[in-house]
């Protein structure tokens, strides 16, 4: 039971409990409030869907609004709290997680869905009520005829007895009869009403369709008319109204009057507009909010040939320091202070500022000379921004990055926009911030495609996307195979086969450098195995695994690598592990302790790039490794005879220093003959680079080492 309350349908139920008690004690109805909260449970089902689909779709709000008032939902106060308990517990209870930005905005969309039902159903059903009047005050007049004094007193009872607003007029527009509600909808004042003609009830929002109508009835070419129209009051305010406008006839047929009926919709177009400003504005600042800036930006996108649009996307610099030392009380302070400020600079016609979410802002410009505008428009923003904030008796320096993006209409969508936007702010941030920058499409499209190699690392590990290629380590004295150096690639589906440089910085980003570390010694000392078992008459056969600096400090690298070892049978000799001289740069004796524990056991340790890292060379004393690697630098001088002296010498003292403290040299990027030879001369141990082999499968590494024990 407690997975199925735990479940979807579960939490869906917990929302509609609480959105019963809500609302039932504004609810004219009979049942019981269990009752009336199973009738809730379909609804809030649907609203659960509308809020996941893949596609929002904005009538299933509007059928869940018109559902409430098929359960006599009918209070506007009803509406009001469905709207907050939509806004506060819907995304909570029905939501996904790494969807909550997006769900929140979707929510914000369907409450204005809902609203826009409810008040559509509740228009339809005051219709309903109204024709049904429409229709007694039309039999009474016809009863008149017949039956006077019966009838008069019916229709009088109904005329002036109805909640809604009712009037009379000729077929020339003289009103000749008003009843009580319609002169309290206009202020109380009979004479002001009767006798006047309707044609001087024109409003500056009327629809030239609405007159059109009148003519029409008038005329006898329609009998009624629904519209929603605008009245001035005596003194002066507006009166919002849905009018139905009918046309009495004789017995004969022959039009004689017309019957208009009045409901007061002015509340409730004040609650819409409330709701939508509401759904649109950010509540913090005041600010338009992500939905509305959508909006601004999909219309300027799709205005007409010769339109352009410029966009600046900020990012305050630093804003999480403020919250995390004064409080989010005052880094709320400080984000309305950004806000008055971004309003000020985006003044001019056709420029608009929103907010985002969090810290992040959007500054808006359309017409057709922005190339120079929004150039200007981000100069006013760091302009703005340069006077310090005072929040909480202190000045606060804001600093901000910026990115633009500029062009004409019509050509990419909204999402494309702000994405390009998004990538050349933070090309701002990494740049030093406090600037901006414009969007470049190249840059764009490495970013993405960063960022999709990113969020791919996790399921290539798991579907088993990468592969290990090994570069064999030579003597130099005898040119034996001595072992290779593991180096992992990713076959990428769509991208191909992608090296280390592109995808170890993004595993070591992500923390994915640990597992993926975890496999590649696996599979290493897995094949280092194979070799020794296949191949004993070739000799011992060393494996080279690199480590990164996050797998130096993870706490179960001795355990794993003794675990490793020890399930694939092979001895710690036939394990070197490779470790950069930055990453042990100042390191402390925590650091090295594992380093040494693997030593002892008798893994070999090398110290790899060895001479880019600027360290002491007196640390090498205290440091656990045997073997020194050479960066590739130091042999670039001697690919030509005569070799470049002062790289001799310097790699003379290098091999010299090594070897006084026991230590193996191997010089990496061997590509000629003459390198060789130099090294050899130098008294280099190993060597590695293409000049002997590029990296390649493990098999050729046998025929390598077997053709060696050959010769």
């Amino acid at each position: 039971m407690s997975g199925e309350a735990d479940g979807p349908e579960g939490r869906v139920r917990r929302f509609a409990t609480i959105w019963s008690r809500a609302i039932f004690p504004v609810t004219a109805t009979s049942l019981t409030r269990a009752e009336f909260e199973l009738q809730l449970v379909p609804l809030a089902r649907r609203l659960r869907d509308a809020l996941l689909e893949r596609v929002f779709d904005s009538g299933e709000g509007q059928a869940v609004g018109a559902a409430l008032i098929g359960t006599h939902c009918t209070d506007p106060e009803a509406l009001s709290r469905t709207l907050d308990c939509v806004d506060a517990y819907l995304v909570l209870y029905c939501g996904e997680e790494g969807r909550q930005e997006e769900l929140r905005a979707r929510s914000a969309r369907l409450q204005h869905a809902v609203a826009a039902g409810f008040a559509a159903a509740l228009r339809e059903r005051t219709l309903s009520e109204q024709e049904a009047i429409s229709r007694a005050a039309l039999n009474a007049r016809s009863v008149v005829a017949e039956a006077l004094h019966a009838s008069e007193a019916r229709f009088r009872a109904v005329f002036h007895g109805a909640a809604i607003g009712i009037g009379i007029a000729d077929l020339t527009g003289t009103v000749l009869e008003v009843n009580d509600a319609l002169i309290r909808m206009f202020g109380g004042l009979e004479n002001q009403l009767r006798g006047r003609n309707v044609a001087e009830w024109t409003h500056p929002d009327d629809s030239p369709h609405v007159w059109k109508l009148y003519e029409e009835l008038v005329r006898g070419e329609r009998e009624h008319y629904r519209v929603e129209k605008a009245f001035y009051r005596p003194d002066g305010t507006v009166l919002w109204t849905n009018l139905t406008v009918s046309l009495l006839r004789d017995a004969d047929g022959v039009p004689q009057y017309q019957l208009a009926l009045m409901e007061d919709t002015t509340e409730r177009r004040l609650l819409n507009l409330r709701l939508r400003y509401e759904a649109t504005h950010d509540a913090l600042t005041g600010l338009p909010n992500r939905t509305l800036f959508f909006e601004r930006l999909e219309k300027a996108l799709a205005a007409g040939d010769g339109a352009r649009f410029g966009l600046c996307y900020l990012d305050l610099d630093g804003f999480k320091t403020v919250n995390d030392s004064l409080g989010h009380a005052a880094g709320d302070r400080l984000l309305v202070e950004v806000a008055d400020r971004l309003q000020s600079c985006a003044t001019a016609p056709g420029e608009m500022v929103a907010r985002l979410g969090g810290d992040e802002f959007v500054a808006l410009t359309t017409g057709r000379d922005t190339e120079t505008e929004v150039d200007e428009l981000a100069g006013r923003i760091m302009h703005a921004l340069s006077t310090p904030i005072r929040v909480e008796g202190r000045e606060l320096t804001v600093r901000g990055s910026i990115g633009i993006v500029e062009g004409p209409a019509g050509e990419r969508g909204a999402a494309e926009v702000l994405r390009s936007a998004d990538i050349t702010m933070y090309r701002a941030k990494s740049a030093g911030g406090n600037r901006f920058e414009l969007a470049d499409p190249e840059a764009d499209a490495r970013a993405i495609t960063r960022h999709g190699l990113t969020t791919a690392l996790p399921a290539a590990l798991e579907r088993g996307e990468f592969f290990i290629e090994y570069q064999p380590l030579v003597h130099l004295g005898d040119g034996s195979v001595r072992g290779a150096e593991a180096l992992v690639r990713w076959l990428h589906p769509q991208h191909g086969v992608i090296g280390p440089d592109r995808f170890i910085p993004l595993a070591e980003h992500t923390g994915l450098i640990v597992p993926l570390g975890r496999w590649v010694l696996e599979e290493s000392v897995r094949q280092a195995r194979t070799w020794e078992a296949r191949h004993a008459d070739a000799g011992p056969l060393r494996v080279n695994v690199n480590l990164s600096p996050m797998q130096l400090t993870h706490p179960g690298l001795v355990s794993d690598t003794v675990e490793i070892l020890e399930r694939a049978g092979l001895e710690p000799g036939a394990l070197c592990l490779e470790v950069t001289e930055s990453a042990l740069i100042g390191a402390d004796d925590d650091l090295l302790k594992p380093l040494r524990r693997l030593a002892e056991m008798g893994v070999d340790i090398a110290l790899d790039d060895f001479g880019t890292g600027y360290s002491n060379l007196a640390n090498l004393r205290r440091l656990p490794v045997s073997i020194l690697k050479l960066d590739r630098s130091f042999t670039q001088g001697m690919q030509h005879f005569p070799a470049d002296p002062v790289d001799l010498k310097i790699v003379e003292g290098i091999v010299s220093l090594a070897h006084s403290l026991d230590l193996a040299v191997t010089v990496e990027g061997v590509e000629t003959g003459a390198q060789a030879d130099q090294l050899r001369e130098l008294g280099c141990d190993t060597a590695q680079g293409w000049y002997y082999a590029r990296p390649g499968p493990p098999d050729r590494l046998h025929e390598l080492a077997l053709a060696d024990a050959t010769s």
